[in-house]
């Protein structure tokens, strides 16, 4: 090609087409963003001050697996915000069933189904908060490969997590760059610090530097096997829930085993374990159960065995989000397509629950790397939680060594013991009083401070600076 002013005609032409290539492209994602704003929800009888959007990422092109998100702009100035991704666990639940409806979202279902109210101790007064349904399969996200349903596992939700990010803050270039924090509960105790570690492994790779990570907090989370079942077991014991002959043989028997592989002789003990716990709600010990669910410490004991541990609170506060969430208009506002709708919406699958292929007996080794790397990490525990009790949470901590920074002490809200807390060397260890499983369902007010205390990455509130405030 000829050249002008000494510049070569084809290299001006392939400029140009670059140029013209990222207009475009930036026009796209702005489209999208635009296309997934949320309006008005069907049963939402007052106004909001913020945005939120809702949609699909394709995270694999060749088997179209696409996952569903629920974001949400903060309250007040989201551009000096952080961002915040909520996951919940399962494996196999819905972060838009738990996170949004019930726990951290602006909007949670009434016990009608048909309306929503206002949640007043929402996290997106501190942050802009995005929700993920994951892996494929989970609430509204989808594979056009059904063979993918039954082979999700610990190291593809992690892979198909990151692709999301990647994409999603493509649609959303205004949070390229931005202090970005992964949350969840249970099983996320899995999915959080493996995302975790995969966007640092990541960011050390490339020159990509879009997610920003800062740091991760779970709540009451699966974290390594040992640890966990010989929490549960303590704690079932000292709380009177089991005999002392049960627990000496959950011991003996059992022998601290993983939570997946479990031996037929130790199988027989946990069901005498669960007849003496009788119908309780081992997700919340102390509130009641909801009657028309079935003997829940027989589901508990079946999700020991299999290592498969629930989300699934109660009393029945799940039902308001089965019969919203099914809703066609309901749907319809959050921009699901009915063509890749599930036929039958619900806050867990059992499909991809019982076909879970890998899964690691601990992510100790993970929290060792991120430690390392400078993470600001949180574990809180809702301290009636009988699943993954306050005892495993703190049986795992000890076995990561950390020298301790701060002595163990209370927390306050409101002039009231909130919880407790221990600071380590790259770790922080808060227990939130008189919560369950779902610590932000449970105390909600106390899960906010919590929150806030962890994103502005300093410690719990002492009764001394409630004194001098």
């Amino acid at each position: 090609m000829k050249s002008i002013m000494g510049f070569n005609l084809h290299h001006v032409f392939l400029l140009f087409t670059v140029m013209i290539t990222t207009v475009v492209g930036v026009e796209i994602g702005r489209t999208q963003q635009e296309l997934d704003r949320v309006s008005k929800l069907p049963g939402q009888s007052f106004n909001v001050n913020f945005a939120h959007y809702s949609g699909y990422v394709t995270v694999n092109e060749k088997a179209e697996r696409a996952l569903f998100y629920w974001f949400f702009e903060a309250e007040e100035d989201p551009s000096s915000k952080p961002l915040v991704l909520w996951l919940n666990g399962g494996p196999g639940c819905s972060s838009i069933a738990y996170g949004v409806a019930e726990e951290i979202g602006p909007f949670h279902v009434q016990a009608d189904a048909q309306t929503l109210y206002v949640n007043p101790y929402s996290w997106n007064k501190l942050a802009n908060v995005l929700f993920l349904d994951s892996p494929v399969g989970v609430g509204f996200s989808y594979s056009n490969n059904s063979q993918d349903l039954l082979n999700n596992g610990d190291k593809r939700t992690a892979e198909d997590s990151l692709a999301f990010l990647l994409k999603w803050l493509e649609r959303f270039p205004q949070y390229k760059g931005r202090e970005f924090y992964i949350s969840g509960e249970s099983y996320a105790g899995h999915y959080v610090p493996q995302l975790a570690q995969a966007v640092v492994r990541y960011n050390n790779l490339s020159e990509d530097k879009s997610i920003n990570l800062k740091g991760y907090m779970v709540g009451n989370a699966l974290t390594d096997d040992y640890n966990d079942h010989l929490g549960v077991f303590q704690f079932m014991w000292s709380t009177g829930l089991i005999s002392d002959q049960t627990y000496k043989l959950l011991n003996d028997v059992c022998d601290y085993q993983s939570f997946i592989h479990t031996s037929e002789e130790c199988n027989k003990i946990l069901d005498i374990a669960s007849a003496e716990l009788g119908n309780i709600d081992t997700y919340s010990i102390f509130t009641p159960s909801c009657t028309n669910r079935g003997n829940f410490s027989n589901k508990i004991m079946k999700k020991l065995r299999t290592g498969r541990v629930s989300e699934k609170y109660d009393p029945c506060t799940e039902d308001h989000s089965t019969v919203y969430f099914n809703l066609p208009e309901v749907q319809n506002a959050l921009h699901v397509d009915p063509a890749v709708a599930p036929s039958k919406w619900k806050t867990c699958s059992d499909v991809v629950n019982e076909n879970w292929k890998d899964t690691p007996r601990s992510v100790l080794d993970v929290y060792s790397e991120l430690i390392s790397a400078g993470l600001r990490i949180w574990m809180f525990s809702g301290d009636t939680d009988a699943v993954i009790p306050v005892t495993s949470t703190l049986y795992s901590i000890d076995a990561l060594k950390l020298p301790t920074t701060s002595p163990w002490g209370a927390w306050y809200h409101n002039g009231q013991v909130g919880g407790w807390t221990q600071q380590y060397a790259g770790l922080t260890f808060v227990s939130v009083r008189g919560a369950g499983h779902e610590v932000p369902l449970h105390r909600p007010e106390l899960a906010l401070e919590l929150a806030k205390a962890f994103l502005s990455g300093t410690p719990m509130p002492q009764l001394t600076e409630l004194s001098d405030s």
